[in-house]
């Protein structure tokens, strides 16, 4: 890879030494001396952005209005300014990635049917894929469950990885870490990230700090080593694979300081639960947040990863940690040190971007502080994220949203029982001393005899495969294993929804007594319905209280005041009794965490076992779909592209094909989890002689969109106002009146040739990445989605679709207007093109003739993402700009 031309325009480069060997970087202080004043006094986080825009060539172009804008960015002229962004490299997961590896590959057929070069698609950027999101929680609590459950993600997904072996050898730059490595944002901080990348550029040596974007929310785990990172759709991740410069908004940056000592007792988990409510509370939709302060210092990196993953929770873009001498020494603990540390801290302090807690501080418009003294052993539920909860009122939170009820029948499972408890997720699994705690709970939990409850499906399931290998050293996986802790895997499982089946004595148990069940879990999302479908309530902890809770066996209990259970002698065992000492944490951790591990672990984690390397791929330059793969289908949206782009039309005569409030997620709105005989994509499968347990996950099957537009809008707990009393993916057709799935209602009003619109409140699209939000819109024929506000991905992947997002005014919502879905629409101000930010006048027409109209803000935010909408999405975009050279009038259908 080369490195674009550095930007000389304000004489910012600069030469750096660092033990005898010197390097060019370009210098903001330089740049502020030559002319750009104010650049050294910016937050961190907008540091990175400064440097690069300066390095990049057609930085030249745009300096004008983007380092206006940075230089004044508390400013109507800084915050809302377009800043083209050219990460370093990408990081995908296969989730999402896989469906970013296929657009590329739709795109070689595209461009070989218009007669160009398919070979010319290729990763214009480093990319790497880690296969985590197939991994399934078939077996459990037996000491062979990993290599069962490997064996079971290999015959299920054979034909996709497949597909990815072929990538492997079809595309320049990309490299695949096969299943049974980790999750990709902990072996990301862990191993490949490296805060300051190196290229060779006209016979120097340029020193840049690293930035990335990925396939999935949780990718701003990363900022805890300084990096800038997040995540994005696998639409905007296709262009960011093929080296486009994205554009993005100049965001607002929140600091927060962080002070206080946490006390004895309190984990990561708990620091970052607090820190995920009052930011929460506070306000940082879309916004970076960036800590500093006394507090950060005393914070171990890992500490950091937690408090970073959980960005997305707290409804930021990135929780940005600065470069310290706490990152150093992580760095050197996992390989990574050496020269190439001493070079990170010497760019780091010469740069600005080093942070010393008693040192000068970035001006930052707007800051709050966070007094981490304040955090206390605590869990989030039942339903978000930022719902956080004190021990003691866990029970009580549990109560008030599911009220208790009668007897239990004989034979029925009570109400709160915790049928998951999972030690899962990168969020908790990368932290050594939450991990630590927890095999020390299950010692001394071992040792008073206690155990799991039985109706209980326990999984530890970690995101690296050094957490094992430290858990084996210190003899604590022993402990573990006696609980029913064992290791089942390396990769999401439980925290992306593939929890796997519950015991077939336990459904029956809960369906007997029409129970409440709960699921407890180490990771970062518990909305409804994306753990297990049995599963009503979902609460997040750290993994020593995930233990304690499998012990308890539910729910409903007061651990500060409540026992356990009875030890072998019959006496009551606490909490308190049981909970690992931080003497004790630090002593098994001086055991567990080496260098060597690290090292040995990750020296071949892109080789493969004897069964990825056995995979018989396909070659050649374009992949062979085949027409009757369940699987795997060429992606539907690069099918008769025509040449230019057709003007947009005003809709006249739009119905509403869903209606929902406020805070639906994208666990909502994409299919994601297991895939059951009662579902629409389910009875698919059926009638295309698949067997139910042969279904796998709608992870596993999303690069077909007929299984997945069934699932669209498909959440068992969606709840769709135009169809009152039910649950999932039903609509009321109009004028038929007629209750039908949602996907049958779109394609009757696609043949009636009625337009679509889908309307919903405050923070739509709120949680995970997923690109299928946006692809089961836009194949559902939506053409407008009309919101309260938008979370951040959603927005911008609906408009990669072609789908226009639409902002409501202050005030106004679906209940203010007495909407019923019996209306149509038009809204105007679309044709020929919608400008960024504009206004679009929507006119509603009730049934009775009546008519109202309102203006509609136009959330295309950029002109990027106006030229992406105008082309109609994203790849159409990328693929003319890749057949700009045939002859004209070439098309590519």
């Amino acid at each position: 890879m080369t490195m674009p031309r550095p930007q000389d325009s304000f004489s910012a480069a600069r030469s750096l030494t660092v033990e005898g060997d010197v390097y060019a970087m370009v210098s903001l202080a330089a740049a502020e001396a030559n002319g750009l004043a104010g650049l050294t006094m910016l937050p961190r986080s907008l540091k990175v952005l400064a440097e690069n825009v300066l390095r990049h060539e057609d930085g030249r172009a745009v300096t004008a209005s983007t380092l206006e804008g940075l230089r004044n960015w508390s400013t109507p002229a800084g915050v809302g300014a377009e800043v083209p962004f050219h990460p370093t490299r990408l990081v995908l997961n296969d989730s999402g990635g896989l469906p970013a590896m296929a657009d590329l590959a739709a795109l070689r057929d595209a461009v070989r049917r218009a007669g160009g070069d398919p070979t010319r698609i290729n990763p214009g950027v480093p990319a790497d894929m880690v296969i985590d999101h197939s991994v399934m929680v078939d077996a459990f609590g037996t000491l062979d469950a990993v290599a069962r459950n490997l064996d079971l993600e290999y015959e299920r997904n054979a034909e996709r990885y497949r597909f990815l072996r072929w990538c492997q050898s079809a595309f320049t730059g990309f490299r695949v870490a096969p299943p049974g490595q980790g999750i990709l944002h902990q072996v990301n901080l862990e191993h490949m990230a490296r805060c300051v990348w190196t290229s060779e550029q006209d016979g120097r040596r340029w020193a840049y700090p690293e930035s990335l974007m990925g396939t999935d929310s949780h990718t701003p785990m990363i900022n805890a080593l300084g990096v800038l990172g997040w995540g994005v759709g696998g639409i905007e991740a296709t262009a960011g694979v093929l080296g486009q410069p994205i554009g993005i908004v100049l965001p607002r940056v929140v600091g927060c300081r962080l002070v206080g000592a946490p006390a004895q007792g309190v984990t990561a988990t708990d620091i970052t639960l607090l820190v995920v409510q009052r930011l929460r509370a506070y306000g940082v939709i879309a916004a970076y947040v960036e800590f500093f302060g006394p507090a950060l210092s005393r914070l171990s990196l890992p500490d950091r990863a937690t408090l970073s993953n959980m960005a997305p929770e707290y409804g930021a873009t990135m929780g940005f940690c600065p470069v310290d001498a706490e990152t150093i020494r992580f760095l050197e603990l996992t390989g990574r040190g050496g020269m190439h540390a001493r070079l990170v801290e010497a760019y780091c302090r010469a740069q600005g971007l080093w942070h010393d807690a008693d040192g000068p501080q970035p001006r930052f418009l707007e800051a709050l502080e966070i007094d981490l003294s304040e955090a206390e052993p605590a869990a989030a539920g039942p339903r978000r994220p930022q719902d956080r909860v004190s021990l003691p009122q866990i029970r009580p939170s549990f109560d008030a949203a599911f009220p208790p009820r009668g007897s239990i029948p004989d034979g029925g499972l009570a109400d709160g029982a915790v049928v998951i408890a999972a030690i899962t997720s990168c969020t908790n699994t990368s932290n050594p001393d939450g991990m630590l705690g927890a095999g020390i709970l299950a010692r001394k939990a071992v040792a008073r005899g206690l155990t799991s409850k039985p109706w209980v499906k326990t999984s530890l399931a970690p995101g690296s495969t050094v957490v094992a290998d430290y858990l084996e050293a210190t003899g604590l996986q022993a402990d573990l294993d006696r609980l029913g802790f064992n290791l089942i895997g390396f990769g999401c499982t439980t925290c992306m929804g593939n929890s796997g089946p519950l015991p077939e004595a336990v459904e029956e148990a809960i369906a007997t007594g029409g129970s409440t069940a709960v699921a407890v879990l180490s990771g970062n999302r518990n909305f409804e319905g994306r753990v297990h479908t049995l599963a009503k309530a979902n609460y997040i902890m750290s993994p020593p209280l995930v233990v304690a809770h499998a012990l308890a066996g539910t729910i409903r209990i007061d651990l500060t005041t409540d026992a356990i259970g009875p030890d072998r002698d019959g006496r009551p065992v606490m909490l308190a009794d049981i909970w690992p000492t931080a003497d004790e944490i630090a002593e098994a951790r001086d055991v567990a965490l080496t260098t060597e591990r690290f090292e040995r672990r990750y020296a071949a984690v892109f080789a493969g076992d004897e069964r990825w390397q056995g995979l018989d791929a396909p070659a050649g330059d374009t992949f062979p779909w085949a027409a009757d793969s369940l699987y795997m289908q060429e992606p539907p949206f690069l099918q008769d592209v025509p040449a230019e782009p057709e003007p947009a039309e005003d809709l006249e005569g739009a119905r509403m094909l869903v209606m929902l409030g406020d805070s639906v997620t994208t666990d909502h709105i994409s299919p994601v989890g297991i895939i059951t005989p009662a579902s629409a994509s389910g009875r698919y499968l059926i009638e295309h002689q698949v067997r139910p347990k042969d279904f796998n996950s709608f992870a596993a099957r999303r690069l077909n969109h007929h299984v997945m537009i069934r699932g669209t809008f498909g959440n068992i707990r969606l709840r769709n106002r135009l169809a009152p009393g039910t649950e999932g993916g039903w609509t009321h057709h109009q004028p038929s009146g007629e209750i039908l799935p949602i996907h049958e209602a779109a394609a009757r009003y696609a043949s009636e040739g009625v337009p679509l619109i889908v309307m919903a409140g405050a923070e739509y699209g709120a949680g995970s990445s997923r690109d299928w939000a946006a692809k089961g819109t836009r194949l559902l024929g939506v053409r407008v989605v009309i919101a309260n506000s938008f979370e951040r991905i959603h927005r911008s992947n609906l408009v990669y679709l072609g789908v226009l997002p639409l902002q409501l005014p202050q005030g106004v919502t679906a209940e203010t207007l007495a909407l019923d879905g019996t209306e149509t629409f038009n809204l105007e101000g679309i044709a020929p093109w919608p400008a960024p930010v504009s206004t679009i006048t929507w006119t509603i027409r009730r049934a009775d003739g009546r008519t109202e109209a309102l203006p509609l803000l136009c959330r295309l935010d950029t002109p990027f993402e106006a030229e992406c909408f105008r082309h109609g999405g994203i790849l159409p975009r990328v693929l003319r700009q890749h057949l700009s050279g045939l002859a004209p009038g070439m098309r590519s259908g």
